[in-house]
C-alpha cells in the first residue's frame, strides 16, 4: 500500500473493476509479498487458519479462464454462450487470478475440539475466506490494480484442481480477478446510513 493511504482510505476506495488489462503497476514479487501478508495477517476462526490460495499470473490466468470457458460452453445452450463468453474474456483480459479454498481439516479438529460449536465452524470458515478475499481486494487496488470478485465455483472446481494439483478435499470459495486499469467503476449507491449503523450509549 502506497505510503499516503491510509487503511480507511483504502477501504473507501476500493471498488469493482471490470475493465482491466495485462498491465501490472507492481512487480511478481510484490504481488506474492501482499498475498503472503494478508494470509498470515488476516484472522480466522480459533485462529484456524483455514485458507488456501492459489495465485494465478499472466499464462496461468489466462488458462484458468480458457478452462471456465469449455466448462461453460458444454454447459449452455449454443445461442446463449457467445454472451458468456464476451463476459469471461473481459476476466480474461486481466492480469492475474487468485482462487481461494478453505481445508477442511483445520475446521474438522475444531468441530472435535469443540464440540458445543460443531455446528458454527463451517459457517465461520466462510467468514475466514470472506476475510482474506477482502483483505486482497482492498491491498491490489491499494498498489493501483482494478479488481472484482467471481464465483465460478463448483461448475470450475474439479478441473483446476486436478490442473494445479490442489487437494480435492479443498472448497473453492471465489476467485479475485485483477489487471491494470482500463475504465472506471460504474457509480455507487448507497442506502441511508441511518437505516444501517445503530450506535448506543452515546
Amino acid at each position: 500500500m502506497a505510503a499516503s493511504k491510509t487503511f480507511m482510505d483504502a477501504v473507501k476506495t476500493r471498488r469493482t473493476y471490470y475493465q482491466i488489462n495485462k498491465e501490472a503497476p507492481i512487480s511478481d514479487d510484490r504481488i506474492e509479498e501482499i498475498v503472503k501478508d494478508a494470509v498470515y495477517h488476516t484472522p480466522s476462526s480459533f485462529n484456524s487458519q483455514s485458507s488456501r490460495l492459489v495465485v494465478l499470473l499472466q499464462k496461468e490466468h489466462d488458462e484458468f479462464w480458457d478452462q471456465v470457458k469449455t466448462v461453460l460452453k458444454a454447459m449452455l445452450p449454443e445461442d446463449k454462450y457467445p454472451a458468456t463468453e464476451q463476459k469471461l474474456n473481459g476476466f480474461q483480459a486481466g492480469y492475474g487470478t487468485i482462487l481461494f479454498f478453505e481445508a477442511p481439516e483445520p475446521v474438522q479438529a475444531l468441530q472435535k475440539q469443540f464440540p458445543q460449536f460443531a455446528d458454527h465452524f463451517p459457517q465461520w470458515s466462510e467468514h475466514t475466506s470472506a476475510m482474506h478475499q477482502y483483505v486482497l481486494w482492498t491491498a491490489l487496488e491499494a498498489e493501483g490494480f482494478g479488481a472484482n470478485l467471481q464465483h465460478y465455483n463448483p461448475i470450475i472446481d474439479q478441473k483446476a484442481q486436478t490442473h494445479w494439483k490442489i487437494p480435492m478435499t479443498w472448497s473453492l470459495k471465489a476467485q479475485l480477478v485483477f489487471g491494470g486499469r482500463a475504465g472506471e467503476p460504474g457509480e455507487k449507491q448507497f442506502q441511508p446510513i441511518e437505516e444501517r449503523v445503530f450506535v448506543h450509549g452515546k
